[in-house]
């Protein structure tokens, strides 16, 4: 086998190499002009939410059931895609967003509006992908919503992105349908490196096991290279530990066993390359050494809950609808 160590980045922070690949593509754009009074429903769905207010505030129910304040240059994230409303004041009757006609200005971004003369609420939104996967710790840390504004003060960069965003949002301009897709998806990951960086809201669990010094370095490289045989003698080793002294700290420490952890991440990532690249089962198998599609099968559905086939006859359905 060999030898992937040299791989392994060392910036002195695991989780920093845990999250240098991260990334937050938008898929799906939305622009609308909407006229008082006015509501418009948004489903959960597994990609995250991002929605900018452009002109004139509006309150957003939260999946909390509380409702907020957004007032003209406010942006959020709801990173899990959570149901949520948004309104022209609060208990407003909201409509489903799917239920508005829309027209495409440039690709991936649409407008609609319902009636009305006057100047109203502007908003852009978007859905957005993260290269993780869904049951990544990181994701199932964070808040349902995160408000740009309340990070301001940590990341100089948002109130310029938050800026240039106003400026693009009325789309008077050649490009700006394209442009303030591309500011959406930056001004989303910046939002998130800036929780991320200043602690992710919580010192316990996950994150505080990533910090740990010797214990932190194991978990990235796991996360780095899911597709690695990792045995428990390895990661000792890499820890500078005896087999039976690392296990029991690792245990103590993450919750878990390292083997049952390293399943765990290298299922989430099986996931990934069955739903979003598409890979053969067969390919996905052998990609992680698995000598059978039935052994690595057992695996997966121990872990997820669902045999791959399930994802793969998903994709197929979702094909055969779209033609």
């Amino acid at each position: 086998m060999l030898d992937h160590s040299s791989k392994v980045p060392v910036t002195g922070d695991p989780l920093t190499d845990i999250l240098r690949g991260l990334r937050l593509d938008g898929v799906e754009y939305g622009r609308c002009e909407m006229q008082e009074p006015w509501g418009l429903q948004f489903p959960a769905q597994s990609a995250a939410r991002f929605h900018f207010v452009g002109r004139k505030g509006c309150w957003l129910l939260q999946p909390s059931g509380e409702w907020v304040e957004l007032k003209a240059g406010d942006a959020v994230l709801l990173p899990r895609g959570a149901a949520h409303v948004l309104a022209s004041e609060p208990g407003t009757e909201a409509s489903p967003i799917q239920g508005y006609e829309v027209a495409e200005v440039c690709k991936g971004v649409y407008c609609l509006s319902n009636e009305g003369c006057r100047p109203g609420t502007l908003l852009f939104f978007g859905s957005m992908y993260f290269n993780l996967d869904g049951l990544h710790p990181l994701l199932g840390m964070m808040p349902d919503v995160m408000r740009a504004h309340e990070l301001e003060a940590y990341e100089p960069a948002i109130p310029h992105l938050l800026e240039a965003m106003a400026r693009e949002v009325p789309m008077e301009r050649v490009g700006s349908g394209g442009i303030l897709a591309r500011l959406a998806d930056v001004l989303a990951a910046t939002v998130i490196r800036s929780w991320v960086e200043r602690g992710c809201g919580d010192s316990s669990g996950w994150i505080a096991a990533v910090r740990d010094r010797e214990i932190g370095r194991v978990l990235a490289a796991i996360h780095l290279e899911p597709d690695r045989d990792w045995t428990v003698e390895t990661l000792a080793r890499m820890m500078g530990a005896s087999r039976s002294g690392f296990a029991e700290r690792f245990a103590t420490i993450v919750g878990e066993t390292p083997a049952k952890y390293v399943t765990q991440v290298r299922m989430h990532q099986a996931r990934q390359w069955l739903v979003r690249d598409r890979l053969k089962i067969s390919v996905v198998a052998a990609r992680l050494g698995y000598e059978s599609d039935a052994s690595f099968s057992r695996a997966f559905k121990r872990v997820i809950g669902s045999a791959p086939s399930h994802f793969r006859a998903e994709e197929q359905a979702e094909t055969r609808q779209a033609g």
